[in-house]
């Protein structure tokens, strides 16, 4: 038994696995169960459920017990009892049948449409009567209030059999051209076909008489179908007094509500193949249809996928059995396939034994569908040497990719990488070393950046572990495992420099701390040394590490404050030392420098200067300001610098500050000597 999911929703194959000839005796039939494992776990649900080529067509008795199927060759329907598990009875035909129809509670009234315009009556004995309609046939339905039977087929006309008259009686006329399928609605016997230009003609059997008209081409027609031709009517199916679900011939199936000619839902199957069947589930509300190719379950209010099946052989005809999960297709292959979906409902009482062995494989999950293939895009089946085999049987198309069976990806891979046994060999001994380092000293894997600082992350969560296990807490998240500080220990640009100023002034106690990270660090690397050494002889060895800790003594903050300082001042007098011996040892060659156009040469100290400076480095740079007075360096409370600038100013501005200060002392003068005019002016006046 096969399992499948789709949605989360399991479906049970019941069909699956290899059938057995017929002509093998009992005592080979066993031998054979003995020796195959497959064989021995297929479950036959029903004894020989299948045909000799092909299935066409497949049907529920009204009372549950009986299920038939009619297909070929030689044409012939069988009868299975579901009491007894087992096949009732065949018979054979004289052609092919195009649909039937069981018109008793059990097998004993059956109604079979043949391909050669024949309509044969069976009854429990077996054969009963043949009679003829004018034109060849594709459906029919049976009227139960009036005992007619409705024809339709390729003609305008539908032909009415009374079977209590036992006579035609007269066809109705329609305004199609031909007619694909037709029903009847079980509460009020409105009589609905479907017609080849996409039409629905409903008809009232009391009074013979045309009642409405849908036009479902036009209707099944969206802005995401794409079509090649004119969709005909190919399945039709009444839901109690008002629903009708329609199924076209380019895979799109319309729900209707009677008093509407708009469709309430356009659902498409995206194959362009024609809607075989339509099914109504009323436990769960859903409609199942089905193709050629795909059976599709989707809600009926909303059109949301519900699950979907795709059987490995064509879908003639599918049958769900009454008030259950049970689900049986007609195929063109000889098994009939049987489908159970808990979901859908419990089994029927006949194997009610279902339910308690789903239920078991659900609390012990074994092997799904695909366990038994292998997942291959194009790209691996051109590594394989496999891509001649696109669209063939062997390749499953599937997503971006294709299904493959494994033992064939084994033999390929196998011819494609012969050297494949040898790494699988290294895999195993790289395994048998893993088990046996597993019983040594596990070691910490410390990131490449910051790895004192990890260290210390980690020996801080370790005491955090101990206390929260006595208070009972919570664990806090590790910032090792936190992705928003993933960079500060991946990236260089976030390395920790120790030996800064800044650094060393407000941890002055880290760098005794540190000592002993240091040395377990120094441990750890000579760890994993010697574990790279034993990767590479493939040969391991027990090693112990021991690390000794020195006792650190406990000084006061202000001590190690000043002790840093005095590190400092004394790293800076060696550095400035080293800096003049270095100008003393550099020679001065003569240069020589060309002036650009518009330029003023002045002497060549400033532009010596101007290169020598840029040469030099920032922090040499601001010394020299410092000791020219453009820049005062000093340290705050805090522990950091603090720096203020003095611009200066170029010639070009001192020559502008130079004019406008002559300007103004000008223009002072030359109104101190207006007033001094004016003053004896003034007084000339007076002595007039």
């Amino acid at each position: 038994m096969q399992v499948s999911s789709l949605n989360e929703v399991k479906i049970y194959s019941l069909s699956a696995g290899r059938s057995l000839p017929e002509w093998l005796s009992d005592r080979k039939k066993r031998a054979l169960q003995k020796k195959d494992v497959d064989i021995r776990r297929r479950i036959e649900l029903i004894q020989d459920f299948e045909m000799p080529t092909v299935s066409t067509k497949i049907k529920v008795s009204r009372d549950g017990q009986y299920i038939m199927a009619v297909g070929t060759y030689k044409p012939r329907v069988r009868c299975f009892d579901t009491y007894q598990l087992s096949q009732k009875f065949e018979r054979c035909l004289d052609s092919e049948v195009v649909t039937f129809e069981i018109l008793s509670d059990d097998y004993s009234k059956i109604v079979f449409l043949q391909c050669g315009r024949f309509v044969e009556f069976h009854s429990q004995h077996g054969h009963y009567y043949r009679t003829r309609i004018p034109k060849f046939g594709r459906d029919f339905s049976y009227h139960y209030p009036s005992c007619d039977l409705y024809f339709v087929g390729a003609s305008s006309e539908v032909y009415r059999l009374n079977l209590e008259q036992g006579r035609f009686l007269n066809s109705l006329q329609t305004d199609a051209s031909e007619s694909n399928s037709c029903d009847i609605n079980p509460v009020h016997f409105l009589f609905a076909m479907g017609t080849a230009e996409g039409k629905v003609e409903c008809w009232d059997p009391r009074t013979r008489n045309r009642v409405g008209l849908l036009d479902c081409a036009l209707s099944s027609v969206t802005a995401d179908t794409e079509i090649d031709g004119l969709p005909s009517i190919s399945a039709l199916k009444f839901d109690g007094a008002l629903n009708m679900a329609v199924g076209t011939s380019t895979g799109q199936v319309l729900l209707y509500d009677l008093r509407s000619s708009n469709p309430l839902i356009v659902k498409d199957h995206h194959y362009g193949l024609p809607i075989k069947s339509v099914q109504f589930q009323h436990q769960l509300d859903l409609i199942i249809s089905a193709d050629s190719r795909i059976i599709k379950m989707w809600n009926k209010d909303t059109g949301k996928i519900f699950t979907s099946m795709e059987p490995e052989h064509g879908i003639n005809d599918v049958c769900l059995y009454p008030n259950s999960g049970m689900l049986m297709t007609a195929n063109e292959d000889p098994k009939m396939n049987i489908y159970y979906i808990p979901v859908l409902g419990p089994a029927p009482k006949w194997c009610s034994f279902l339910d308690n062995l789903t239920e078991e494989l659900e609390e012990n999950p074994e092997s799904t569908v695909y366990d038994d293939y292998k997942f291959v895009t194009r790209k691996d089946l051109e590594n394989l040497g496999l891509a001649h085999l696109v669209g063939s049987s062997l390749l499953r198309a599937y997503m971006h990719g294709f299904f493959m069976d494994i033992r064939l990806y084994h033999k390929a891979k196998m011819m494609a990488n012969p050297f494949a046994y040898e790494e699988y060999r290294r895999e195993k001994i790289r395994q048998k070393i893993e088990e046996t380092r597993a019983q040594r000293v596990q070691l910490k894997k410390l990131p490449k950046v910051n790895k004192e600082l990890a260290l210390k992350l980690i020996e801080e969560e370790g005491e955090e572990q101990q206390i929260t296990r006595k208070r009972k807490q919570k664990n806090l998240p590790s910032l090792l495992k936190d992705d928003r500080f993933k960079v500060m220990f991946e990236n260089p640009d976030f390395q920790v420099d120790e030996q800064s100023e800044e650094f060393r002034l407000l941890n002055p106690l880290v760098s005794k701390i540190s000592e002993k990270r240091k040395r377990k660090l120094k441990i750890l690397e000579e760890l994993e040394a010697q574990e790279q050494e034993e990767e590479e002889e493939l040969e391991g060895r027990a090693s112990d590490a021991e690390s000794s800790e020195s006792s650190d003594d406990e000084k006061g903050w202000v001590e190690e404050v000043r002790k840093q300082r005095k590190l400092l001042r004394q790293e800076e007098k060696l550095k400035r030392q080293e800096r003049f011996k270095e100008d003393q040892q550099t020679l001065l060659k003569p240069q020589f420098f060309e002036i650009k156009e518009g330029e003023e040469f002045r002497s060549f100290k400033d532009s010596a200067k101007k290169q020598k400076l840029m040469k030099k480095t920032l922090e040499d740079r601001l010394k020299l300001e410092e000791k020219l007075g453009t820049l005062n360096v000093s340290d705050t409370t805090v522990g950091s610098k603090q720096a203020t600038f003095k611009l200066k100013k170029s010639e070009q501005q001192r020559k502008q500050q130079e004019a406008e200060r002559q300007h103004r002392q000008e223009r002072r003068t030359l109104r101190r000597s207006a007033s001094h005019l004016r003053s004896k002016r003034g007084r000339g006046r007076l002595f007039h």
